[in-house]
């Protein structure tokens, strides 16, 4: 079922993020992966809020225009970026030691499968294009908070389970979750914290295969 167009998905989920962000009053490094999790740099306004990227760079800023673009200046998932007030450049061994060293504040990811353990697979489909699991490992563990940008379903079918069937990324390393249709919280357990303004309770359950409790200060998804 979908509820919402793919492309208003992926900027509302964007955009949910950047909030947790643009209200951070102390200075912020946190990392941004491939896919919605990059848009959320075009929506953070916020001066100390500093993006990492993997392939070695500190001050990300939103995606390059056409005019902008420079091909040297790329972000992991190689796309073309612009940089921020500050921004400096290193090696990838530095850029890993950031972040299994725990500097980084907090890394936004994709995933494949989510489940209510807090369990994240988000680095390989079987039978699939196989790359390795990159920096996602390191990632889930080495970030003060992990938070998962998705779609809530994929073809009709929900990827938020009960028990993930894909391998796994990371064994309940889960903080946050935001789909288009959610905002799930985990502390031992998926909080329902936010909800689509398209949607009630009933119809979300019914998209979602994995039990969650419903918070007493449930709100409307508002970006």
């Amino acid at each position: 079922m979908e509820i919402i167009s793919k492309e208003k998905a992926r900027i509302r989920i964007a955009k949910r993020i950047a909030q947790e962000f643009n209200e951070a009053k102390e200075i912020k490094i946190i990392n941004l992966g491939v896919g919605i999790p990059t848009m959320v740099a075009n929506y953070i306004n916020n001066n100390n809020i500093y993006i990492q990227s993997e392939n070695g760079m500190l001050g990300v800023g939103p995606l390059a225009e056409e005019s902008e673009i420079d091909r040297q200046l790329i972000n992991a998932g190689r796309q073309p970026v612009t940089e921020t007030p500050g921004c400096c450049y290193f090696d990838s061994a530095t850029s890993f030691g950031m972040i299994r060293g725990g500097h980084i504040d907090a890394t936004v990811i994709g995933a494949f499968e989510i489940d209510q353990e807090g369990n994240i697979a988000n680095w390989i489909i079987p039978n699939g294009k196989q790359l390795g699991v990159g920096g996602a490992m390191d990632l889930v563990t080495g970030a003060k908070k992990v938070i998962v940008a998705m779609r809530h379903n994929q073809n009709g079918k929900p990827k938020i389970l009960k028990k993930c069937k894909l391998p796994i990324t990371g064994l309940g390393e889960l903080d946050m979750l935001v789909t288009e249709l959610a905002v799930f919280f985990f502390d031992g357990q998926l909080i329902l914290e936010e909800i689509a303004p398209e949607i009630d309770i009933d119809t979300l359950k019914k998209l979602t295969e994995a039990e969650f409790k419903i918070s007493p200060n449930l709100k409307k998804i508002n970006v």
